[in-house]
């Protein structure tokens, strides 16, 4: 099942990720960031809180407990040829966790359009923080994995920063899709397409972000009454066997199934499949992902809990924790033998769980936000009206 994606170069490995991931800020994209840039600022909590105005409670839980789940999932990588249930929880989780990130970012991205401001912050909170950290990871990668030719390709993104360059790409197309009449039908054709068309090649990693699309288009249509039909005890209830009915396929399928699909990095053809499997199972896929995806929501708390305030430090807990994650393998930490035992494997989720969630506190953020969040504002022209008020 894995040889071909063993085989995949390492610039292609999968997100384990993560920006909350992984992770848009406010409506305008600055407010409940999430795995890609733009989290929100303290500078702009504060202001929030002396204008009377709060932040969804449940989207910064959705973000906290996706962010968790993609490190638990890389954690679980290295076990799943050796543990079917492993490869099971993770199929599980790869299913619905980066669709997850990706409806939230493009339900924060509604709002966005080529308004100056906005675009400063596309550039700052996104398209900075991917050139920065693409450039980190190979160099990371030259050092601890002993290659010092690895170059550098801000063209070709390396583990988790290709969800970045997704989002810097999607938001651009905001404006698009919401004046075209069919938006998910379009962008759900567009990935379709995308699935069997060997030809795209590597470069911004294409094929995920067209086959990704539907869901960030999914975001962009969606209204506040739309989580509020899934907020209910009702769906939670349901909700429980759909994920035990999931997971039993899972792992039925985890001895069957390429992991690769789950990816969205290749077409079918890439992955010695017939072209039209392609085709097939982007739509299967796509509909098992967003009942998966309602099923978490459903099991999201919309109350405020102990890691509600760690929503917004998702962007900071994706990126950081690939350098553990890569460099677990690169220093052969599964080499040992109690990571394989069950004992170990919870322990090894336990961990991780624990990393992310430091990662993703407020001294982390305070510590990183002149890469995640730089406001360089030397870069940008003033506004002819603002440069009057200040002569004024």
């Amino acid at each position: 099942m894995n040889n071909l994606a063993q085989s995949q170069s390492e610039r292609r490995t999968p997100l384990p990720p993560t920006r909350s991931a992984p992770g848009a800020a406010d409506t305008a994209v600055k407010d409940h960031a999430v795995t890609g840039g733009g989290e929100q600022t303290g500078r702009k909590r504060d202001t929030q809180a002396k204008n009377g105005k709060q932040r969804d409670a449940f989207f910064d839980n959705a973000k906290y407990l996706a962010i968790v789940l993609v490190a638990m999932g890389h954690s679980w990588e290295p076990l799943r040829d050796g543990s079917r249930s492993a490869a099971a929880l993770y199929i599980t989780v790869y299913a619905f966790h980066m669709p997850a990130f990706i409806i939230i970012s493009g339900y924060f991205s509604r709002s966005f359009d080529m308004r100056k401001d906005r675009l400063q912050r596309l550039i700052t909170g996104v398209a900075v923080p991917y050139i920065l950290f693409e450039t980190a990871y190979t160099l990371f990668k030259r050092v601890a994995d002993d290659d010092p030719s690895y170059p550098i390709s801000l063209l070709d993104p390396w583990y988790l920063t290709w969800f970045l360059i997704a989002l810097f790409v999607w938001r651009l197309t905001t404006p698009i899709w919401k004046i075209v009449r069919w938006p998910v039908p379009l962008a759900l054709a567009i990935a379709v397409l995308a699935s069997v068309s060997p030809d795209i090649g590597d470069d911004l990693d294409l094929q995920r972000v067209l086959q990704f699309l539907p869901f960030f288009v999914i975001g962009l249509c969606l209204k506040p009454e739309h989580f509020l039909l899934v907020r209910n005890k009702r769906a939670r209830m349901l909700a429980v066997p759909v994920f035990a009915a999931a997971l039993v396929f899972a792992y039925w399928a985890a001895p069957r199934m390429n992991a690769a699909w789950f990816y969205h990095r290749d077409s079918a053809q890439e992955m010695a499949a017939p072209w039209w499997s392609g085709a097939v199972m982007t739509l299967a896929m796509f509909g098992c992902s967003l009942v998966l995806v309602a099923c978490f929501f459903a099991w999201v708390p919309g109350r405020k809990m102990w890691f509600t305030a760690l929503g917004a430090g998702t962007l900071y807990g994706y990126l950081l924790h690939g350098f553990l994650a890569k460099g677990s393998r690169f220093w052969d930490w599964y080499d040992a033998h109690w990571m394989h035992t069950p004992l170990g494997a919870i322990a090894l989720t336990l961990i991780a769980g624990s990393i992310i969630t430091v990662l993703c506190t407020p001294p982390v953020q305070r510590m990183f936000r002149f890469a995640m969040e730089p406001k360089m504002t030397w870069a940008f022209k003033k506004d002819a009206a603002e440069v009057a008020r200040h002569r004024k």
